[in-house]
């Protein structure tokens, strides 16, 4: 048989060393060798002996899940062997991060993570209720995360004397030591007539940076 679909760029190739590697760049492979963690419903193959579990957030992260609306659905997958992960055809982008890093990120861009990173539901500090309640999940430890987003994102550099306003709706995450408050960039006479459209912004300071995928944030599907 023969077929442009056979090219050696979509065959999966065996593993050489554990962990996650791009597939494409709508996928990632891992080879588990022991536990790693993914968004539950995101595995679309495997290979090997492999256990597919729920993973409890404990009472803390429910709580958190249940006041705050965010969170992650986690799923811990145990054994060895080869899985391939995936959500929506979106474009999948690997971060590794070392000790004393900290990366904070909305929780329906990440896709998988080493079981060595810690991650825990936190307030955007200076956004509070008058956002809608912001709330990101805030990864440290040392590993690498596999983040999602529809398109290719921007990294934009934030330094002291250069701020960055973002779209509440568009932002991926940040390096966790920018400092978060919530900017109003529209006028009180621009609201009478029907305002802008772009009335608040998440405004970080300090240095590090920040990631924006090219789009807001879309309406989530609704389950019948």
């Amino acid at each position: 048989m023969k077929s442009d679909l056979f090219a050696s760029e979509h065959l999966a190739e065996a593993a050489t060393f554990p962990g996650m590697t791009l597939q494409n760049a709508k996928s990632v492979k891992y080879a588990v060798n022991g536990e790693m963690h993914a968004r539950q419903g995101s595995m679309i193959a495997f290979r090997g002996n492999l256990q597919f579990e729920h993973k409890s957030q404990g009472l803390g992260g429910l709580l958190k899940r249940a006041v705050t609306g965010e969170g992650l659905a986690l799923m811990a997958v145990r054994g060895q062997g080869e899985a391939w992960f995936a959500h929506e055809a979106q474009n999948c982008f690997i971060v590794e991060i070392e000790q004393g890093d900290a990366l904070t990120v909305n929780g329906r861009n990440v896709l998988c993570f080493d079981s060595s990173l810690h991650y825990e539901i936190k307030t955007v500090k200076g956004a509070g209720m008058t956002g809608g309640g912001l709330f990101n999940s805030v990864f440290t430890g040392y590993g690498k995360i596999a983040l999602m987003c529809e398109g290719n994102p921007i990294v934009i550099p934030v330094s002291p004397q250069e701020p960055v306003f973002v779209d509440t709706d568009a932002v991926v995450g940040w390096s966790e030591r920018l400092q978060t408050s919530l900017h109003r960039s529209q006028s009180f006479g621009s609201m009478m007539r029907g305002g802008s459209g772009e009335a608040v912004q998440l405004k970080l300071e300090g240095q590090g940076f920040v990631i924006v995928r090219p789009s807001e944030a879309t309406p989530q599907k609704v389950a019948n």
